[in-house]
């Protein structure tokens, strides 16, 4: 065979019988056949624009995406649909800071096989928000326990941000959002949880809006569980706390709540916090210099605002007799603590998420959010509290 007959029996891009521009036709482009959406080497795609592979006739065979996030290479699961034509993922928002890649492989109307490679990232947001949980995870906590989330930003779609959030209960029970404000979203059941439930929140906020150009970064579960259930109840007028465990009196512990001119909250209060000793200054209250207090012992959170159930060695004859504190509920103790007195007892048998509950004071009602008193809003005014109408 001559170097001219091999030339023309091999020239690809001629127009004879083999050429395949003549009869067989020249192979398409793979963007001609296989389109994907976004664009190949897009930059800064956002979450809510759709992944989307699909052939204009033929058949898609084969579609394989993974997603490269924080070093590490994700499968992005997703169907072909049931015309063979088009693939989309089973989840529609796409990842922050992230880079896709698609491979696929695809046969047009004609049988030829054709198979593209394209990758784009996504938006890298300039502002993250978090959520800080109450309580611990992994704590064993009282029957009163209320999950509280503070966001480390405001929030302004607190609807998106809501249904980001999931709080299920083992054995289960209905539990419901409210908002306070644009920062803090509280999660409870209508009554108090039962002792032994295990109760898990899921914070599935990676990458969900919760304000202009500001997007969630967590994406984790925290647990908890719940232990027996202590109830007080502090009688003002009568200087007592009776204290139940199971429903069952424990004990009358005698108290000293607050004087005249500075009266304890009425209402229910949930241990926020516990500390075997605390300084006491009456100005990180706003009450100017009536008092400093080093070494307050056995020393129970209740409120934002500066309420504790705290050991009072002080006023030795105040409990059970006169109400003597700037807005505190006292109990008897000694300089340095001792498990020997009522407030030592007190301590040693309470958990946080237990209910403290003020009978009987003049003062108001703790509002729901100082501290953890949710528990004072009717099972409907709670409710009505949540974005998601």
């Amino acid at each position: 065979m001559t170097s001219a007959a091999l030339l023309a029996g091999c020239s690809f891009g001629g127009s004879g019988p083999l050429g395949l521009g003549g009869a067989l036709g020249r192979p398409p482009a793979p963007e001609d056949v296989i389109h994907v959406t976004p664009d190949d080497d897009s930059k800064a795609v956002r979450p809510d624009q759709r992944l989307l592979v699909r052939v204009p006739d033929g058949r898609l065979e084969k579609v394989t995406v993974v997603r490269s996030q924080d070093a590490q290479d994700f499968p992005v699961p997703g169907h072909i649909g049931e015309d063979g034509m088009t693939w989309r993922p089973d989840q529609d928002r796409l990842a922050l800071a992230a880079k896709y890649t698609v491979d696929v492989v695809a046969r047009d109307a004609g049988g030829r096989r054709s198979a593209r490679h394209t990758t784009f990232t996504t938006l890298v947001p300039d502002e993250r928000f978090i959520a800080y949980v109450t309580p611990e995870n992994r704590a064993t906590v009282g029957t009163g326990m209320i999950v509280s989330l503070t966001f480390s930003r405001e929030i302004t779609d607190r609807a998106a941000v809501e249904r980001a959030v999931r709080v299920s209960a083992r054995p289960a029970v209905e539990t419901r959002p409210h908002w306070f404000g644009r920062n803090r979203l509280d999660f409870r059941p209508e009554q108090y949880w039962k002792p032994g439930t295990e109760v898990t929140v899921d914070l599935n906020l990676r990458d969900v809006q919760g304000a202009p150009g500001v997007y969630g970064l967590q994406d984790k579960s925290f647990s908890f569980t719940v232990g027996r259930s202590q109830v007080s109840v502090v009688d003002a007028e009568e200087h007592t706390m009776q204290v139940r465990r199971d429903g069952r009196l424990l004990a009358t512990v005698p108290v000293t709540a607050g004087a005249p001119k500075h009266p304890t909250y009425n209402g229910k209060m949930v241990v926020m916090d516990m500390l075997e000793v605390t300084r006491m200054n009456s100005q990180t209250v706003g009450l100017g210099a009536e008092y400093d207090i080093p070494d307050v012992p056995h020393a129970m959170r209740l409120t934002d605002s500066g309420t504790f159930l705290h050991g009072n060695y002080w006023n030795p004859d105040a409990p059970g007799v006169v109400n003597v504190s700037h807005g505190c509920v006292g109990l008897r103790d000694v300089k340095g603590g001792s498990s020997d007195t009522p407030a030592g007892w007190f301590f040693d048998r309470s958990l946080i998420g237990d209910v403290i509950e003020v009978v009987n004071s003049k003062d108001k009602t703790v509002a729901p959010d100082n501290g953890l008193g949710g528990w004072n809003l009717s099972w409907q005014e709670w409710k009505a509290g949540s974005a998601v109408k």
